[in-house]
């Protein structure tokens, strides 16, 4: 069973790097309807406000702390693939949540639509 958790880690994170290394989708390319439909549909908005943090970054702070680095997208898909550690503001960690996606077009356009707040 460790073997198949270990190889669809890695199978989520060839995905992850494959649709970050795809081109940038410009900011007026994003389907903002889609990807607010992506978070509601994942629940993010639990943990996350647009512009207001709440146990998790607003994703206008995301935006900006990833802003002109190359690797954006890679980590962002990561993060939102792999289940890896978030911490929390009273300093617990607990596995982020892998959201579920129907394709790789639909990931992308969220990891934009985080970018282009």
């Amino acid at each position: 069973m460790i073997k198949d958790a270990s190889f669809r880690t890695a199978l989520r994170l060839v995905a992850a790097v494959a649709v970050a290394s795809l081109a940038q989708v410009a900011h007026a390319d994003v389907d903002k309807d889609a990807a607010m439909a992506t978070l509601r549909q994942n629940n993010c908005l639990k943990c996350h406000g647009l512009e207001k943090a709440k146990d998790g970054p607003a994703y206008a702070e995301v935006a900006k702390k990833y802003k002109g680095k190359a690797d954006a997208e890679a980590k962002i898909a990561k993060h939102l693939t792999t289940g890896e550690k978030a911490k929390f503001p009273d300093g617990h960690e607990e596995d982020h949540k892998i959201i579920k996606v129907a394709n790789d077009a639909e990931l992308k356009n969220l990891i934009a639509f985080i970018l282009s707040r």
